[in-house]
């Protein structure tokens, strides 16, 4: 089974959105749209931007999330720079892949003990010939590009050293990230995140972060569901690697 497909099924409906207050869960797959989360569950850009831009004063994201579609996290990181309040993101649980882009947009990225930040090279569904293939994997490299100079602009390093960070899937523990200059603080407490997420669709993922039985529920997800999904997603829809979801 498609590792993208792989995750996306065994991941569907088992997350929330929500906001009370000034406070964003983010513990969902982001996806791009509303009729994505509607078709394939997840939260979609739409809704997380319209929660933003209707907020006022500071803001806090909680994120658990096994990531999603890149060009969501974009929409969304750039819903957060026009925001004019303040931007405090927790990592409660996992902000993998795409929801790494969002972890580190925020004026100051939080990291509950126990919880993790992965990065990895983006990865999508591609359909065509040769020549489409060669287009779909120059797109990857050039998105690759800037999603590792987004993280060292957050941690003031070298893009190359992030981009070596993201071919090896890098997952950081709560002090890693910190060291690394992509969290600002390691809260208190830990938090106890909401959902348990199958992350066996990625390869680097600690033990700590797959979810009991995780593989075999994977592989016994209704095919038809994987196809679903991979039908939905758009050809130029590219998903981060590690959540890929």
């Amino acid at each position: 089974m498609n590792k993208l497909r792989r995750l996306l099924a065994s991941n569907a409906r088992r997350g929330s959105f929500r906001a009370e207050g000034a406070t964003l869960y983010i513990y969902d797959v982001i996806v791009a749209s509303d009729d994505d989360a509607e078709w394939m569950g997840g939260v979609s850009a739409e809704s997380i931007v319209k929660q933003i831009r209707a907020s006022t004063g500071a803001i806090t994201l909680r994120i658990n999330s096994p990531g999603g579609d890149v060009f969501a996290a974009r929409a969304v990181q750039a819903a957060m720079d026009a925001y004019d309040g303040e931007i405090v993101a927790y990592v409660d649980g996992y902000a993998a892949s795409a929801a790494s882009l969002i972890a580190v947009a925020a004026d100051r990225c939080v990291m509950s003990p126990g919880a993790f930040l992965m990065i990895h090279k983006a990865w999508t569904i591609g359909v065509g010939n040769a020549d489409d293939m060669l287009a779909s994997a120059e797109l990857l490299e050039k998105i690759d590009g800037t999603l590792a100079e987004t993280y060292a602009e957050k941690a003031g390093g070298d893009p190359a050293d992030f981009a070596e960070m993201m071919r090896a899937e890098t997952w950081f523990t709560a002090a890693e990230a910190l060291q690394a200059g992509l969290a600002d603080e390691i809260s208190a407490k830990p938090v106890k995140a909401e959902t348990a997420w199958d992350l066996s669709a990625y390869a680097g993922a600690p033990e700590s972060a797959a979810a009991p039985n995780a593989k075999a529920a994977a592989d016994a997800a209704p095919e038809q569901a994987c196809e679903e999904s991979a039908q939905r997603a758009r050809l130029h829809a590219v998903r981060m690697r590690h959540p890929s979801a």
